[in-house]
């Protein structure tokens, strides 16, 4: 990319790009300068207001290695709290343990669409049943969670590891999040952005002649990216957004998600 292209993005958010790794550098670029031609106005209005995730977290997503896409979950936005919007999808950053005496802890019973995905994930792996999610069938899905020698993962930094070991992109229709500025109108200037990373996908894949990875997408905003042609060429899977309570009984969800055992240790989680 040229100098008088990489001119048009501000330098803040250039020094952001070294959280991602290298094989997603030149689309992330690509990207960018595409938002920035669409919308000109936007990234410099961006890096001159407070937005979430700070300390340079923006593209903490694309830590994973292109080659190591097989799945691209897309949500809404940022956890709208400092401490909580880490640049990856739903991993609350407030969040440590999982559990408590009485079930999901109080951290993780704070981030709505986290508590939900967690159930889901317990209903389909037939630990809850799905007309009974809370109360006393939650606490005793803790303490077994809890138990010497349990195969059960503690933290959401376990979760997070799972996810990434079965592939996951864990991405926003939106990469970031302020209070003045509505999510779905947020979301608009950043589709040239993910237009970008998906072709970056495509031509990867047509590059090593590999399966596209799917695309799930959560929530009205991400399906957004249906206005895109290049999404035409992904296989989807599509469900609501998981602040929705109705996302814990998902039969979609807890088809993808159920051979996976997102909730068990592996290898080198102790």
């Amino acid at each position: 990319m040229t100098d008088l292209r990489t001119k048009l993005i501000p330098i803040e958010i250039r020094r952001a790009l070294d959280v991602a790794h290298s094989s997603w550098q030149p689309i992330l670029l690509e990207g960018l300068h595409a938002m920035a031609v669409a919308h000109q106005t936007y990234l410099p209005e961006l890096v001159a207001s407070d937005y979430l995730p700070t300390e340079g977290r923006l593209f903490a997503a694309f830590a994973l290695p292109i080659d190591a896409v097989k799945y691209v979950l897309v949500g809404e936005g940022p956890y709208p709290r400092a401490a909580s919007a880490t640049g990856v999808c739903f991993m609350d950053g407030a969040v440590g343990g999982l559990w408590s005496a009485a079930g999901l802890s109080k951290q993780v019973n704070r981030a709505t669409s986290l508590r939900n995905f967690m159930k889901m994930l317990l209903v389909a792996d037939g630990q809850l049943a799905i007309e009974k999610t809370t109360g006393d069938a939650m606490g005793e899905v803790a303490l077994r969670a809890q138990e010497v020698d349990s195969a059960t993962i503690q933290t959401l930094a376990d979760l997070q590891e799972n996810l990434t070991a079965e592939g996951f992109l864990l991405l926003n229709a939106t990469l970031v999040f302020r209070p003045t500025v509505a999510p779905v109108k947020e979301a608009k200037p950043w589709l040239p952005f993910l237009q970008a990373v998906l072709l970056g996908l495509i031509a990867h894949g047509e590059k090593g002649s590999v399966a596209l990875p799917t695309l799930v997408l959560w929530g009205k905003i991400a399906e957004q990216l249906n206005a895109l042609a290049s999404t035409a060429q992904f296989p989807k899977v599509v469900a609501e957004h998981p602040y929705n309570l109705s996302f814990i009984g998902s039969a979609g969800m807890q088809a993808l998600f159920a051979p996976m055992h997102l909730l068990r240790k592996r290898s080198g989680i102790g």
